[in-house]
């Protein structure tokens, strides 16, 4: 899959599969990101052996990754992870971060839209995305493609700078989102995800 698209203000990108020769470039992203971004992610993303880490995972099938680049440089990194748990194998966590100048431009849905696809081929039924409270932008992105607020942790989780945050779980129906997302975009360009 390597898919060209045009973002809100006419800007071209591609989107693709993670590939392992992008390890550099990913880690240039992330490095790239504002204090403010990564101090909410799971992960500490400016330590390559993490992100190796979390490559291995998505070698061994337990997730998709897929980045999107503009003039060759990764500006957002999309993950959709399986659940291996007899409980949760019905559902897949999304985890999507993209580069300050290129948000509020479309490609959060683009990003999703594809990942959703991945969902579709792996026969996940339940989308489930976590974040911490002060990720306004994140949550407003999720609900207005169909995820629903499932539960509020108060301060359950810590941030980068050790600051106890609230932690917010919302979940999506895949067939709900799928009803999302077809509104969105024309119904010929869905044919590929069944």
């Amino acid at each position: 899959m390597d898919k060209k698209t045009i973002l809100k203000d006419g800007t071209q990108v591609a989107i693709r599969r993670f590939r392992s020769g992008d390890i550099d470039k990913l880690m240039r992203f992330y490095r790239s990101l504002p204090l403010e971004d990564r101090k909410y992610l799971k992960f500490d993303v400016t330590k390559k052996r993490i992100v190796l880490q979390r490559i291995r995972k998505l070698e061994a099938g337990e997730m998709a990754r897929i980045v999107a680049l503009h003039k060759g440089r990764i500006i957002a990194d999309g993950v959709l992870e399986f659940s291996a748990d007899q409980w949760s194998r019905h559902q897949a966590e999304i985890l999507l971060i993209i580069a300050p100048s290129f948000r509020q431009k479309g490609l959060g849905t683009l990003m999703i839209r594809e990942l959703f696809c991945r969902a579709l081929q792996k026969k996940v039924e339940v989308i489930v995305a976590r974040m911490m409270g002060p990720q306004v932008g994140s949550q407003k992105i999720f609900h207005k493609l169909g995820f629903r607020e499932q539960g509020l942790l108060s301060e359950h989780v810590k941030d980068s700078e050790g600051a106890a945050q609230d932690l917010i779980i919302m979940a999506c129906d895949v067939k709900d989102l799928m009803k999302e997302l077809e509104l969105l975009y024309q119904y010929e360009d869905w044919q590929r995800c069944r």
